[in-house]
């Protein structure tokens, strides 16, 4: 699909990874550049009140208080101090704030500008800003003490433009980190993009977006059955048909194909990620085929694609047909016979042997009214009972005797027909093709009979029978002792364990050539 137009995912991701990367780092900036001016402040407040202190400590200043002139010897030490220690003002005053020295002389005997009340109390750790006779600046005031009294106070100071010049060389390290850390954050977006562009295909949100719809509604419209998975075998997008078909829960995804209560022949053809071609396979209920092939992109491998197909109406029209056809088929040969019979008889009534015509003719009736009275009787399920007989009749044409066994008795609503016919018409085929290969005289009975609240199906043959160490795997999908034709054999006993499983019920191989089918009885 391409792009319609408009910036890709990847571009505009990266204009708005920039963008506020930007607005973060020059916030940064500027809380960084307010926090190094409180803290060259505190810090300039700190260095005043030190300097403060260690005037007013001086002898020189105690011994200038008790002078009639203390200006005369305070200025020349204060303006020492001052250029010392590059401070803008050292004044000392008396408690009242009447000044002794000041940088401008004429300042010299006016009162001080600025809170004097803190340090006249005694408080020695008194700093503020404040706008005096020089502006703004930083100050500390504090007091003179002689014999715990205070007899003067000092103030030393720095304008606020002397504090800026300071801050000020400051700020090109702050501007060369933040232009550093720019750099890496456009970097990594840039690095990010070129990532997500390679991901996406360059293509834009809406692109995405409107991409993700049309494959979303196409996946759950087809009518086949879709799984996807991973190069681990775990499930990555499955649709809503192969939900149904596989009885999938709701929370799939991410789960290995094998470990989401998949039959196990099913779960690990799926897993091991062979290509598959119109395979068939079993669920609890339902007959699925299989295909799978490898889903690449650009000549990587990105895991396998399973489609599946729903298989079971179509196996059950097949059979059905297959009985309609035994039952044209038996019709047909009857009919033939019928036919021969009838020549039998006009022949021996034409040469005068009318006894041996009526006897012919009697015994024939009799035959075949003895199986379809007895399966009539026995059987209350119309759909087996046509089965039996058109079994039976299939089974004379290949040289096999079909036998019912005396009492057999199938109450009626004991299964669903249609399962029924599943079960009986299967294993009555395995019996009759076992004992066409077997030797004569090749027979098949079949019997039921109502035990323990359940009903039981017996089939036997004159057949070689199933090996004892095959006898599990006789009911596996895909096992035959005949040979394969492509068109599903080995299905018969698993489909006929599923629809015995489906009613409760169990099939067991009893002997060589001999099965049991139990099923419980349902009662009004």
């Amino acid at each position: 699909m391409g792009r319609a137009g408009g910036w890709s995912l990847a571009r505009q991701l990266f204009a708005l990874q920039a963008a506020i990367a930007g607005i973060v780092l020059i916030g940064l900036a500027m809380a960084s550049y307010l926090q190094l001016r409180d803290a060259e402040r505190m810090a300039t407040a700190e260095e005043m009140l030190s300097i403060a202190h260690t005037m007013a400590a001086s002898p020189e200043v105690l011994a200038a208080l008790d002078d009639p002139d203390p200006s005369a010897v305070l200025q020349p030490l204060a303006e020492r101090v001052r250029i010392d220690t590059a401070t803008d003002f050292v004044v000392v005053m008396s408690p009242e704030g009447i000044r002794y020295t000041h940088p401008t002389r004429s300042e010299i005997g006016r009162r001080f500008v600025g809170t004097i009340g803190p340090a006249a109390a005694g408080d020695s750790q008194f700093t503020e800003t404040y706008t005096g006779t020089l502006g703004p600046s930083v100050r500390a005031v504090v007091p003179v003490f002689d014999g715990g009294r205070v007899v003067a106070l000092v103030s030393v100071g720095r304008s606020i433009t002397a504090v800026a010049r300071d801050l000020e060389r400051q700020v090109p390290l702050v501007l060369g980190a933040v232009a550093v850390a720019l750099l890496l954050a456009a970097a990594g977006s840039w690095l990010v993009s070129r990532w997500l562009r390679r991901s996406t295909h360059d293509l834009g949100p809406a692109e995405l977006a409107r991409m993700y719809e049309y494959y979303d509604a196409v996946l759950h419209a087809v009518r086949e059955g879709l799984l996807l998975l991973d190069r681990d075998g775990r499930v990555q997008l499955v649709n809503d048909e192969a939900r149904r078909l596989l009885a999938l829960p709701a929370d799939v995804n991410g789960s290995r194909v094998d470990e989401i209560g998949l039959p196990a022949p099913l779960g690990e053809a799926l897993a091991d990620g062979q290509p598959r071609d119109d395979e068939i396979h079993l669920t609890a209920d339902r007959i699925v085929v299989v295909s799978q092939g490898a889903a690449r992109w650009a000549g990587r491998y990105l895991g396998t694609v399973v489609t599946l197909r729903d298989h079971t109406e179509l196996r059950q029209l097949v059979s059905e047909l297959q009985t309609v056809r035994g039952f044209a088929d038996s019709l047909h040969a009857q009919a033939h016979e019928a036919a021969n019979q009838l020549h039998t008889v006009i022949s021996l009534i034409e040469l005068g042997r009318a006894d041996e015509a009526l006897e012919f003719a009697t015994a024939e009736l009799e035959t075949a009214q003895h199986l379809t009275d007895a399966v009539v009787s026995g059987i209350s399920v119309p759909e087996v009972a046509a089965l039996v007989i058109g079994k039976a009749a299939a089974a004379g044409e290949r040289g096999v005797e079909l036998c019912l066994e005396e009492g057999t008795h199938v109450p009626a609503g004991l299964a669903d027909p249609r399962d029924l016919v599943t079960i009986v018409g299967n294993l009555l085929d395995n019996a009759i093709d076992a004992a066409q290969d077997g030797p004569e005289p090749r027979w098949v009975r079949f019997g039921a009979g109502v035990d323990d609240d359940a009903v039981e199906l017996r089939f036997s043959d004159s057949g070689p029978g199933i090996a004892p160490e095959d006898a599990e795997r006789a009911f596996e999908r895909g096992f035959s002792t005949k040979p394969h034709d492509g068109m599903g054999r080995g299905l018969g006993l698993a489909l006929v364990r599923r629809a015995a499983q489906r009613h409760g019920g169990a099939v067991h191989l009893a002997g060589r050539a001999e099965f049991t089918v139990r099923l419980p009885l349902v009662r009004a």
